[in-house]
Parts: structure tokens; sequence; C-alpha cells
């Protein structure tokens, strides 16, 4: 058996799920195992911040983070906080 990790961080909803697993599991079968198959807006699933899948096997002491849909572009955000901190600076 090993030990894992499910972790959800929604903006007012935070859960945490450890779990003992048999070896060769699954990210999905862990998704059962804790009943978190039928969660609304789930995008996608990470183990310590990089991408999975839900067909991924998992390993001793892994955290598993559902991932939430971006609210907005990366992109475009920074460009907002650049272009608001030029204008807060520019009027010294």
């Amino acid at each position: 058996m090993m030990k894992v990790e499910l972790i959800m961080a929604w903006p007012r909803r935070h859960q945490a799920v450890s779990l003992d697993l048999p070896e060769n599991a699954t990210l999905q079968q862990a998704l059962e195992k804790a009943g978190w198959t039928q969660l609304e807006n789930v995008d996608g699933y990470a183990i310590f911040g990089v991408n999975a899948e839900a067909s991924t096997v998992l390993r001793e002491g892994d955290r598993i983070e559902l991932l939430r849909p971006l609210q907005i572009d990366p992109k475009d955000a920074r460009r907002r906080r650049a272009s608001n901190t030029t204008l807060k600076t520019s009027g010294r």
C-alpha cells in the first residue's frame, strides 16, 4: 500500500484527503476512492504542480491537485498589473 494526498483548493472551499492505495494505482482510482469523480469545475489534474492525466500511475507520497479553470489568461493578467504599476509610478 502507498499513501497519496488529494487536494482541492477553490476560492471558498478547501479540502484535503489522504488515501491508502495499492501499488501502481492510477490518479483515476484515487479520485474514485475519494468520491471525487463527479466534481464540477475541474479543468485538469497535477501532481506536485506538474500536469497529469487520469491514467497516470501514482507513487508513494504524491500530492494530487485538482485544477480549476483559469479566470483570466496569465499573460493578460501580467499586462494589466504592469500597466497599473506604470500608471501609479508615472504620477510622481
